[in-house]
């Protein structure tokens, strides 16, 4: 018997057992835990390391971030900004909104794939300047299906940005500010949405609420984004 979230329990799965009940290998959950993609196992007599409902939970949350495309280095670093000590069950919802709002639309490509999506040849400059905007991602281990993931959505735009004269730094940076506002945003809403939902949360709700959600919050925020940003640069060119 495993741990339940709450319980106030000692972790009891072996790594085999965990796993087993994750459909993993062992040995994907030690490199996980090299990663720190995975918390220590709770140490117990004669040094063996148990687990619990909390591992499982987000061993499900990383299996889902790569479905989404994630590669191994992007969902290091989307796991490093969650809040420390959230619960299993907190995972299992963060799980159900990734599953909900993330684009299920990346692709792997190779680089003569990639060009032929875009039209054109595309100069490693290109490729650097892509990834900053986040339209593309760098396969992160050897043997993949392609050399790149591709959001095929946002390759069009990402093409068209290319001939804008706009610095590398300049991308990085703006992608920097939208990725820190968006989130603060995504937080917030999070938040109402499990105050909606009640307690105790019930993943299977959150789920619902948030795909029914989705369409009017996305409109919400382009259109606001794109009404402050006139009103910004109207008064930047104005006070010029």
């Amino acid at each position: 018997m495993d741990t339940e979230a709450g319980t106030g329990q000692e972790p009891t799965l072996t790594v085999d057992e965990l796993a087993a009940r994750a459909g993993v290998t062992v040995r994907t959950i030690r490199f996980y835990s090299t990663r720190g993609l995975l918390p220590a196992p709770v140490i117990g007599p004669r040094r063996v390391g148990h687990y619990g409902q909390d591992h499982l939970s987000r061993l499900a949350l990383i299996e889902e971030l790569q479905h989404q495309g994630m590669t191994l280095a992007a969902i290091e670093r989307y796991l490093e900004q969650l809040p420390p000590g959230l619960s299993a069950h907190d995972l299992a919802i963060h799980r159900a909104l990734v599953a909900t709002w993330a684009p299920d639309s990346v692709q792997d490509a190779t680089r003569a794939e990639l060009e032929r999506r875009a039209g054109r040849a595309l100069s490693d400059e290109d490729i650097d300047r892509l990834v900053a905007m986040g339209v593309l991602a760098r396969a992160d281990a050897a043997g993949s299906p392609g050399d790149y993931r591709v959001d095929p959505g946002l390759l069009r735009l990402g093409v068209e940005l290319l001939d804008v004269p706009i610095s590398h730094e300049t991308i990085l940076a703006a992608r920097t500010v939208l990725l820190e506002h968006t989130r603060s945003a995504a937080q917030a809403l999070s938040r109402l949405f499990r105050d909606e939902v009640g307690h105790p949360y019930d993943v299977a709700a959150m789920k619902s609420l948030s795909a029914h959600m989705q369409p009017m919050v996305v409109q919400a925020l382009v259109t606001a984004f794109q009404r402050s940003l006139k009103e910004e640069l109207r008064a930047a060119f104005t006070d010029g």
